[in-house]
């Protein structure tokens, strides 16, 4: 590999790795685990520690989606140059790192697809108009999906006449109808990712429909029972316990989602560098990992007490729907902002207790600016740089 090859594409390698951080220690590292903190369940740190491992589960097992559409599908007609990577990269970390030091959640997502399409079209590319119809579509779904789901949820957990045991048993159910058919990229022949439901049925060798749909069945049911009858045993701590693990669960898929923001635009590169993709996942989980562990207690204070003064029954509505939306993102390919996701759903079951339920709308006004702002800014700043230093 020629000098000056070898020196570009490590200083795109660094890039990736300070955004790795950035994320970690923003929106992966800081989102999942606000509403259990708002809610007293977890302490700042321990909850910066569990995110951090669990979001490196979730890159390691579930980011190639996301990557392949950041680094591939955002502009057509051209490839990403090591130039444009770095450029790219540095503009969105730099943006989030304002965040961070600042106190507000400026959106990755925003930053990140802003600065690559801005770098892209800087190299000769063209739109890629159906990915973007998808990708907005979905972030302008995620605010309305997110919100009316844990407002619908936080009116009903506290109601008397729909005992605990089974809403949260419901609950629990679908968790485990959509935990059975998520796609992890190891279970998958040659690369391609495969749920467990589907990898089950496969290995029985009998009629792949049927034994996806009773190892989904049968999932479902365990998780079911298991809630039922721990809330019967002690309702508190059935509670906190579901609350820790439907944000261990929304950490996962935080991983899964936002590394893809961070390595994604290195994988046109990967032929020069000669690295398999599943390295690269596992580098940058390994960033989110210590981006969560030495960054993230800050944004997790930020959104836990600022937002809204949150319970364990008003977490749990909130962080349900973002594990939800948070999968679909995955399944499809779309990066998108866990700040969006779960600003969203504490506004949403924050409404759901009365009035503004505590939800400030001056901070809100601040935060939805900042995701408009950063995403112009980058995409320009992109733009505008790789024009000026050349492809």
């Amino acid at each position: 590999m020629e000098p000056n090859l070898l020196l570009t594409l490590t200083v795109a390698g660094l890039a990736s790795a300070f955004m790795a951080w950035v994320i970690g220690a923003g929106s992966s590292g800081a989102t999942p685990f606000a509403p259990a903190v708002g809610a007293d369940a977890i302490p700042v740190m321990k909850a910066a520690l569990v995110v951090g491992v669990f979001g490196f589960a979730g890159a390691a097992l579930q980011g190639g989606n996301v990557s392949e559409t950041v680094g591939n599908g955002l502009i057509v007609g051209a490839s990403l140059s090591t130039t444009a990577v770095i450029v790219a990269l540095v503009t969105a970390a730099s943006l989030m790192a304002v965040g961070i030091f600042t106190g507000v959640p400026i959106a990755t997502a925003f930053t990140v697809t802003g600065a690559i399409i801005g770098a892209g079209l800087a190299l000769g590319g063209r739109p890629a108009w159906a990915q973007y119809g998808v990708i907005g579509g979905l972030w302008l779904l995620t605010p309305v999906f997110t919100g009316s789901v844990a407002y619908g949820l936080a009116s009903l957990l506290p109601r008397e006449d729909v005992p605990e045991r089974l809403s949260l048993a419901l609950l629990s159910a679908l968790v485990g109808v959509i935990g059975a058919n998520v796609r992890f990229g190891p279970l998958g022949p040659g690369g391609s990712a495969r749920s467990i439901a589907a990898t089950v049925a496969t290995a029985l060798d009998g009629p792949s429909v049927l034994w996806s749909i009773a190892v989904t069945a049968l999932v479902a049911t365990v998780l079911a029972a298991g809630a039922y009858r721990a809330v019967l045993q002690d309702e508190a701590r059935a509670l906190r316990v579901y609350l820790l693990g439907l944000g261990s669960l929304v950490a996962f898929s935080a991983g899964g989602s936002q590394v893809g923001l961070a390595v994604g635009p290195l994988l046109p590169l990967l032929d020069a560098i000669e690295v398999s993709q599943t390295a690269i996942l596992v580098g940058g989980g390994l960033g989110l990992l210590v981006g969560s562990w030495t960054g993230a207690p800050r944004m997790i204070k930020s959104i836990s007490q600022d937002y809204a003064s949150l319970g364990p029954r008003r977490s749990i509505s909130a962080l349900f729907p973002a594990f939800v939306i948070a999968q679909v993102a995955v399944l499809l390919g779309v990066p998108i902002s866990f700040n969006e996701i779960i600003v969203s759903a504490i506004v949403g079951s924050g409404l759901a207790v009365g009035g503004s339920g505590g939800v400030s709308r001056s901070k809100m006004v601040k935060t939805v600016g900042a995701w408009i702002g950063s995403f112009v800014l980058a995409f320009v700043v992109g733009y505008g740089a790789l024009r000026l230093v050349g492809g």
